[in-house]
């Protein structure tokens, strides 16, 4: 290929992955989805009823069609003749997507235990602090003030109350 077609990459950061294998694995998570769709429709009654078609009938012909898609995308991109070996991810831009995706898992995983307003002051704070160079002071202002109308919005105004953990740190609150 030319440089013209080549993907961007960072100039020096070795691939992660290359197009044809994330393609291939795509198509090994759609063969297992479709596979099962294809079997719970055939557990819930694929087949034609005296009133008509069971309550798995159609899914499962779209399970099926997806198992089908699968394969041929899961073919073109091992066997294929004009498989795309273009860079998919470097090792920079992986970094980069990683410092989103990590803290968000661990946000994910706070909520559970500190509830939704505490986990995301501090989701705001940090995220401010070291992705987005503010001071400590600003960033931790930002993110207990944005949860503050959070709250009042929906516990005190709209009476809908969100979740707030297990350990329940805002329990003083009488909420």
């Amino acid at each position: 290929m030319s440089a013209e077609h080549d993907s961007p990459q960072s100039e020096g950061s070795p691939p992660v992955a290359k197009n044809h294998t994330v393609d291939a694995v795509v198509a090994v998570v759609m063969f297992i989805l479709g596979a099962v769709v294809a079997f719970e429709s055939r557990r819930l009654g694929a087949g034609w009823t005296t009133d008509g078609p069971g309550a798995g009938y159609f899914p499962f012909y779209i399970g099926m069609i997806i198992c089908i898609s699968a394969l041929g995308i899961f073919y073109q991109a091992v066997f294929g003749k004009s498989r795309d070996g273009d860079t998919f991810v470097d090792r920079e831009q992986l970094g980069r997507v990683l410092q989103v995706l990590l803290p968000a898992a661990v946000y994910v995983l706070a909520v559970v235990f500190v509830g939704l307003y505490v986990a995301s002051a501090v989701y705001i704070a940090l995220f401010m602090v070291i992705l987005g160079k503010y001071s400590p002071i600003k960033s931790v202002l930002v993110g207990v003030l944005v949860n503050a109308v959070f709250f009042l919005m929906f516990e005190v105004w709209f009476k809908v109350p969100l979740f707030k953990g297990s350990l329940d740190p805002l329990r003083f609150l009488g909420y």
